[in-house]
């Protein structure tokens, strides 16, 4: 069958990564399983091919990589530019363009706002593989609005398959830039006032009886780009009590600048910095939610989540993204099977020590 240009992420799962990526095809796996998650599309990888084939940017790609020599630094970044400016440069077909505007109207209409703020994502084929570590390699651009700068940031994010450290990566690892394919997603922009990430695994030790949560005031990006130490949870995975609490000093965080409509860099308020950026509550349903996708994946997930200022409490935390943790889950199982001992000894430990009632 021909393969869609561009399609609503409620029509993809797991198994739709060669069509729209591992980011989208994630996406859409989550929403099948019931798991909330920002409305929204995706430019397939048959639209990026089209595009490609169209713009004649793909023989040139293909003539300057030929022969490069990824351990010359310098010449590698200027090849790099090269090809991000041609992709940048070069419009949609009119095809693309139509299909993608209807796509952003009806989004808009079920978000009930004009011109709804959405977050461009990149969704390589091999981005969220287990067995590779592709993840954060291209880009994602925030609180975009109208479709002349969703086109924009879409070929900004193909563009961003070619960075100087993606082509490096994808040479030492054996992948054939030809086979490679990138989609672009696009979704409902949430309006965070708290987000980061989440493990379903320890990532310092391995621990898999407990479910760690990063977060900071504001976008997750502050968290995801490690600009800012941020505060930290871990949570039991069984009982869902928070074992171990680390709030931070957060000096900066990621917010919309509402006269310009765009995400920008900020000074969190004096008064905030070593607040709490997530109540208790909030953290007991992002661990259960983490349980429940970890569930369904059957493995550690690696997750990004938001909590939406715009949507009232109890309905207002949002997963954007997730996918299996690549670090923990290629080891032996021997810490899993300790993480099961450590969590049955936690709950006995309670019961013997009694709890406080007051």
């Amino acid at each position: 069958m021909h393969s869609p240009l561009v399609c609503w992420l409620e029509d993809c799962d797991r198994s739709s990564l060669p069509i729209v990526g591992g980011k989208c095809a994630s996406l859409g796996e989550l929403i099948h399983a019931g798991v909330r998650v920002p409305p929204g599309f995706a430019l397939t990888t048959a639209g990026y091919r089209q595009f490609m084939a169209e713009s004649g940017v793909a023989e040139s790609v293909a003539a300057l990589l030929r022969g490069v020599d990824c351990d010359d630094l310098e010449a590698l970044e200027g090849i790099s530019a090269q090809i991000r400016a041609q992709i940048e440069a070069h419009p949609f077909s009119v095809e693309i363009e139509d299909q993608v505007a209807e796509c952003y109207r009806k989004l808009s209409l079920r978000c009930c706002m004009p011109a709804a703020p959405v977050a461009v994502r990149s969704s390589a084929t091999a981005e969220d593989l287990p067995g590779a570590s592709f993840a954060g390699q291209q880009d994602t651009y925030l609180w975009v609005r109208g479709v002349d700068e969703v086109l924009h940031h879409m070929r900004r994010c193909i563009s961003s398959l070619y960075t100087a450290r993606a082509i490096a990566y994808r040479a030492n690892q054996g992948f054939a830039d030809e086979l490679l394919a990138i989609s672009v997603g696009v979704q409902k922009m949430a309006n965070s006032y708290t987000a980061g990430v989440m493990f379903t695994v320890h990532p310092g030790n391995g621990d898999r009886s407990v479910i760690v949560i990063d977060s900071n005031f504001g976008f997750g990006e502050s968290v995801v780009s490690g600009e800012v130490t941020p505060d930290n949870f871990v949570v039991n995975k069984i009982t869902l009590d928070i074992i171990d609490r680390t709030v931070s000093e957060k000096l900066i965080c990621y917010t919309v600048d509402t006269k310009t409509q765009t995400s920008q860099l900020v000074e969190v308020p004096f008064e905030r910095q070593k607040v709490q950026s997530l109540l208790d509550d909030e953290i007991t349903e992002l661990a259960w939610m983490g349980k429940q996708i970890e569930k369904h994946y059957g493995c550690p997930m690696d997750i990004e989540w938001a909590i939406d200022k715009d949507v009232p409490a109890g309905g207002n935390i949002f997963i954007l993204q997730a996918r299996p943790e690549t670090v923990w889950s290629k080891k032996p199982t021997d810490q899993a099977k300790a993480a099961v001992g450590s969590a049955m000894d936690y709950i006995l430990s309670g019961m013997l020590a009694g709890r406080r009632v007051s």
